[in-house]
């Protein structure tokens, strides 16, 4: 801006004309400038709220492209006193009848009572056997029985034995515990003598106290044995664990379709689509309560969006015995384009027709699920649909900065312009002004001239 100020030759506020005429000029297009640049802005935050509730949105579709999603089984047992079971997706649907007999138990064997556990035992060897796998224990000269024990139990290469020391009447004995039940985990222990002495080998002459014992159970009247409390796949797919024994009760076991696994997958899929569709109306509908417009309402964007995704969802799929709709398993469309359930239509085709329901999310390439996955993917990955559109807009928020900047020289040199006039004309009336000042005294000079001031 020109260094300038009230004029001088005219009297007038030539800052204060410049500054109108200026502002006059720029004051409208800036004004579009700004409401430009917010609708820009408006609109990169709506694509951003668009993508992140497609992202939402195709989460929930993992499972229901998930063919084992479908084939989930339960479990129920008619009391769980006895045993309780758990199922995988390769369990078959039935009943069974179920009687546990006997308990897996580990075995227990005890050495020779000593007078003292802190007594020294003499120097040798224990080797110690579970299973057809062995370690050995070097036992010192001052060792005694409580030494040995630390020693089994902190050893390195111990196969599956715990040692602990019980105080009898008879004086301490090492107890040693196979970590595994069955009949197959049996301890064998062989103690050497290396100083001449007899102590470790007649102090680890052992004696069984607690047998190793199988669990055995009937499933159907078919004896099934196994060496531990938890019986897997004697029923293909499920795994039982075993609590108590007894010979006159039975146990009933149910294996049947998780229809209310599915039946929850089906409801998280349908609240995720709804607020999918809520969001797009909100971006791009009218609200009448507040008298507001969506900031993509008139986009072709999210019309296209819905348009696909109400087609999607109307449309009938293949299923091995019938083609099947949403609507003819109990999802259907509101007015508003939103869904909802109908709870005893569904859990009466979920019963019926548990797999046509996975084909009709599942199937691979042509399952709604798979074509929902596929429309959500071709707006959010990257390079898709709406990063074209973020890109779009931040090209036109690029040249609105351009034409701003270009606007702003122009103002620049409209002002500079208005400043070279004003004080040209400025110069002008005051030579002017000057002139008249002088014709004036020189009048008023002039003999038999009366002045105006007199």
């Amino acid at each position: 801006m020109a260094i300038t100020s009230v004029g001088i030759g005219s009297g007038m506020d030539i800052n204060g004309i410049v500054s109108a005429l200026v502002g006059a000029e720029s004051a409208p297009k800036t004004a579009k400038f700004d409401v430009d640049e917010g609708k820009y802005n408006a609109q990169i935050s709506a694509v951003g709220s668009l993508k992140s509730a497609i992202s939402e949105f195709q989460t929930t579709l993992k499972d229901l492209t998930d063919p084992n999603t479908f084939l989930t089984q339960k479990s129920s047992l008619s009391k769980s006193t006895y045993l309780s079971a758990s199922v995988d997706e390769t369990a078959v649907a039935g009943s069974y009848q179920l009687q546990v007999k006997q308990l897996a138990e580990s075995q227990k064997i005890g050495s020779v009572s000593v007078s003292d556990s802190s007594a020294a035992l003499g120097e040798g060897n224990i080797n110690i056997d579970v299973n057809g796998e062995h370690f050995d224990i070097e036992v010192a000269a001052d060792d005694s029985l409580e030494a040995v024990m630390n020693k089994i139990n902190t050893s390195e290469n111990n196969t599956g034995v715990t040692a602990t020391i019980i105080n009898g009447d008879n004086g301490p004995q090492l107890i040693m515990t196979s970590t595994e039940t069955g009949v197959d985990n049996q301890i064998t222990v062989t103690g050497s003598d290396t100083d001449g002495g007899t102590g470790i080998s007649d102090t680890f002459t052992m004696t069984e106290l607690s047998a190793a014992k199988d669990a055995i159970i009937t499933i159907d009247d078919i004896e099934v044995t196994s060496s531990s409390n938890t019986v897997e796949n004697a029923i293909t797919g499920v795994t039982f664990t075993l609590k108590e024994a007894d010979l006159d009760e039975t146990t009933v076991l149910k294996v049947e379709p998780n229809t209310s696994g599915v039946k929850s997958q089906i409801n998280t899929f349908v609240e995720s689509y709804n607020t999918l569709m809520t969001t797009i109306n909100g971006l791009s509908g009218y609200n009448a309560d507040t008298r507001q417009a969506g900031i993509l309402q008139g986009d072709a964007l999210p019309r296209s969006m819905q348009s696909q995704l109400r087609g999607m969802i109307s449309n009938s799929y293949d299923t091995p015995s019938q083609a099947l709709t949403l609507a003819s398993i109990g999802v259907t469309t509101t007015l508003e384009g939103t869904l909802e359930v109908n709870d005893s239509i569904l859990d009466s085709a979920l019963e019926s027709g548990l797999s046509d329901i996975s084909a009709l999310f599942s199937t691979e390439e042509t399952g709604l699920a798979f074509k929902l996955d596929s429309f959500a993917d071709s707006y959010v990955q990257a390079g898709g649909i709406l990063d074209a559109r973020d890109e779009t807009i931040d090209n036109q928020l690029s040249r609105l900065t351009d034409t701003r900047e270009q606007f702003a020289l122009k103002m620049a040199a409209y002002e500079s312009r208005l400043f070279k006039q004003y004080n040209a004309m400025d110069l002008v009336v005051g030579s002017l002004n000057s002139q008249s000042s002088q014709l004036q005294e020189r009048l008023n000079s002039l003999p038999g001239v009366v002045s105006n001031n007199e």
